[in-house]
């Protein structure tokens, strides 16, 4: 078994303002060699945007954006003509492909909203440009690991990569296991909320842990737990 830790407080950081982000791998003004990526997860920006404030309108390809609210709402627009309120408990994702162009604002003139954003390396290079937005309920990942990303699971939103990502809340002293799907993956765990012990090693909020070389985790929460899971390959091809 092979781990990386990061721990919170040494991820990158940038504050412009309107805008406070903190980087768990190399992004924007932020590089570091050694936190490139783990596997095909190339961004995990823990992003906090100003009230009706946000990210003009911009370019990306070949690259799987996931945008997951904790409070507040996102406003989606992009170049197909999609306009979208992405709120807490929702699940988005942006298969750029060939190329696409998107902007993210705070919906919202009176607060704050803080969401993650993350990049997946695609399966697949210069697919026609996807979309896909769903809700989850809350009580579906309550002492339980619910799938919300997957390339194979008509109840989460698709990905164009073999990629799993899993949210979870559980209660002080909850013990569940988590099985990759493909063993020859690895998973980050990005600790939402609380605190936990993964595979015998302690993680606190926004700590994240990147393992690999094992078929499964086992999890341990120390207080009221949200955890975030991530299970992506860690040997790149893209076609």
């Amino acid at each position: 078994m092979k781990t990386v830790l990061h721990k919170a407080n040494t991820r990158g950081h940038n504050s412009f303002g309107w805008l406070n982000s903190f980087h768990s791998f190399s992004f924007g003004h932020y590089y570091n060699p050694e936190r490139m990526h783990f596997g095909a997860l190339r961004v995990l920006n823990d992003d906090t945007v100003a009230a009706g404030m946000g990210f003009g309108k911009h370019p990306h390809d070949n690259m799987e954006i996931v945008s997951i609210p904790l409070s507040g709402d996102l406003h989606h627009q992009d170049s197909t003509g999609r306009n979208e309120i992405i709120r807490q408990h929702d699940v988005q994702i942006m298969s750029a492909g060939s190329g696409i162009a998107h902007s993210e604002m705070n919906a919202n003139k009176d607060q704050q909203v803080k969401f993650l954003q993350i990049w997946v390396m695609p399966k697949e290079l210069n697919i026609t440009p996807r979309y896909e937005q769903k809700s989850f309920k809350p009580a579906d990942r309550t002492n339980q690991i619910l799938t919300i990303v997957a390339p194979d699971n008509k109840d989460a939103v698709w990905i164009n990569q073999d990629a799993w990502f899993s949210l979870a809340n559980f209660d002080a002293g909850k013990i569940a296991e988590y099985k990759l799907k493909n063993s020859e993956n690895g998973v980050y765990v990005f600790v939402i909320g609380g605190d936990a012990t993964i595979n015998g090693v302690a993680l606190n909020e926004r700590d994240g842990l990147g393992i690999a070389e094992t078929d499964k985790l086992s999890i341990e929460a120390n207080t009221n737990t949200e955890i975030l899971l991530i299970e992506v390959p860690m040997n790149i091809n893209a076609d």
